[in-house]
């Protein structure tokens, strides 16, 4: 392996000249702190860039160090994380800062001591071992599969275990030892804003001269792409029981939930021809009764694309539900304090609307079909 190190010094070099003249200015790249990066890359997973720097601010200034977000109860991360959406990996971030604090509140410097942490991949282990400790070791993500995929025309599926080397391998190749954090960054980068997924500026890219690809004129068609699963339009109803304090009922999602464990919901139900008021009380028990129809909202999760109607409601008898579901009343204050997904907001919004309130200015958006460009 030490040899390919310097297989391609010309390409090593010109990449990292390129990064040093190009890089972005991104807040996570202001230091090595390995909070600061394993943070940037948790949040980076799955989601954009611009998106994620507003939350990865507002994140470090209410735990600006792994003891306070190791400190902190789940319920407050997963408030200050509501929005980024795939909440697993809140849930993650916690637990891998409950172990590092437990430690001594020192990141593992090594790859293999990085993977023992919750919600620490291959990628992300390498990523934060490289720019963090100069461990000389390649990272692959969406970007670099897109970059080396195309400069070695490479066929196939880029998650096989046979592709997955040979890009490894490239990859490898691709680094300066005395830099493998911006070695690896500048792959990244390449991938974010010159090899794009569609009209990559290949005029622009200081691998260009060696991309088979380009060459070709075939860009576009790497990496091969794989079968996207189709978006599921589900239809939901969601009810907003409110008590004579202005109080709004909630429940918890159990912890085994394979969607938005643990969050606090609306309650709500498929409206899928059944009763909807029986179907409630199967779920949350208690005797339900529907209101008026107030609104509706979009929301996307994962290949889900939810369309949801929005009724005002009361469960008869004093609101007492079933024994087993976490459930409260809260004010819309005590909500913003508690780990809710984005459509709860949408929901609030909505029926605060309906009121003569003013609400969260909330976008509805269709479902995410693929991990977009960082």
């Amino acid at each position: 392996m030490k040899a390919q190190l310097n297989r391609a010094p010309t390409e090593a070099q010109s990449l990292i000249d390129w990064f040093d003249r190009h890089r972005r200015d991104l807040p996570w790249r202001r230091d090595r702190d390995p909070y600061r990066v394993w943070l940037s890359e948790i949040m980076l997973q799955q989601t954009r860039v611009q998106t994620v720097i507003p939350y990865y601010e507002a994140f470090l200034a209410r735990f600006p160090s792994v003891g306070d977000l190791a400190a902190a109860p789940l319920d407050a991360v997963l408030s200050n994380w509501s929005g980024l959406g795939y909440y697993r990996r809140a849930r993650q971030l916690h637990a891998a800062a409950t172990e590092v604090a437990l430690a001594g509140g020192t990141f593992p410097a090594t790859v293999a001591g990085l993977l023992e942490l919750p919600g620490i991949g291959a990628y992300t282990a390498a990523a934060i071992a490289s720019i963090c400790f100069d461990v000389v070791v390649p990272v692959l993500d969406g970007n670099v599969e897109r970059v080396l995929t195309r400069k070695l025309a490479q066929e196939g599926e880029v998650k096989s275990s046979l592709v997955r080397r040979r890009l490894i391998e490239e990859a490898t190749g691709l680094l300066d030892p005395q830099r493998p954090g911006d070695s690896n960054q500048a792959l990244m980068e390449l991938g974010a804003t010159i090899c794009t997924p569609k009209r990559p500026q290949c005029l622009l890219c200081p691998l260009a001269e060696e991309c088979s690809a380009r060459l070709e004129g075939t860009q576009e068609s790497y990496p091969k792409a794989r079968a996207e699963r189709a978006t599921e339009e589900i239809a939901v109803i969601a009810v907003l029981v409110e008590d004579d304090q202005g109080r709004t009922l909630l429940f918890r999602r159990p912890e085994d939930s394979s969607l938005l464990a643990g969050l606090w919901e609306v309650p709500w139900t498929e409206s899928s021809g059944t009763d909807v008021t029986e179907e409630l009380g199967r779920r949350y028990g208690g005797n339900w009764r529907l209101g008026k129809k107030i609104g509706a909202a979009r929301h996307g999760i994962t290949y889900r694309d939810l369309r949801v109607t929005i009724y005002r409601g009361e469960i008869a008898g004093g609101g007492e539900v079933r024994e087993g579901p976490e459930a409260g009343w809260f004010t819309f204050e005590q909500i913003g304090e508690l780990g809710t997904s984005s459509l709860v907001a949408k929901i609030l919004g909505v029926g605060r609307a309906d009121r003569g309130l003013r609400g969260p200015k909330v976008e509805a958006k269709p479902a995410r079909r693929r991990p977009p460009t960082k």
